[in-house]
């Protein structure tokens, strides 16, 4: 089992930055894909951004590519933490932020953890 936990979400004005992070602990040494994926009220979940297990891969969707950067920290191998720098936040940008852990597919993450999830808030 693999638990993720986020952090860092919050209320910021349109143009701004916020960044999260997610520290999952628990099986780790499976060498998952960790990503973020958001859900704003009366829509569907959709896919952010996924790294690799190494960093070396990294996906987003269209809609925040250029303004939203994930990265990892895998050096403390009991709880390894993954960061979504966003940046040029829009009010579409509103959304619960969950971590997840899993697979890369398909320039997206197949999730099989996810977290409890962060509010973000972006005001016009």
């Amino acid at each position: 089992q693999v638990q993720p936990v986020e952090s860092g979400g919050g209320l910021v004005q349109a143009g701004g930055s916020l960044g999260l992070s997610c520290a999952a602990s628990g099986r780790t040494q499976s060498y998952y894909a960790m990503g973020w994926f958001r859900q704003a009220p009366g829509k569907e979940r959709e896919f952010v951004a996924a790294i690799s297990w190494s960093g070396t891969t990294t996906y987003y969707a269209d809609s925040v590519k250029g303004r939203f950067t994930i990265s990892r920290d895998n050096r403390d191998n009991a709880k390894n933490t993954v960061y979504l720098q966003m940046n040029s936040l829009k009010p579409e940008d509103t959304a619960v932020y969950y971590c997840a852990a899993g697979r890369l597919t398909g320039r997206t993450l197949l999730s099989d953890f996810w977290g409890q999830g962060t509010q973000v808030t972006v005001s016009s």
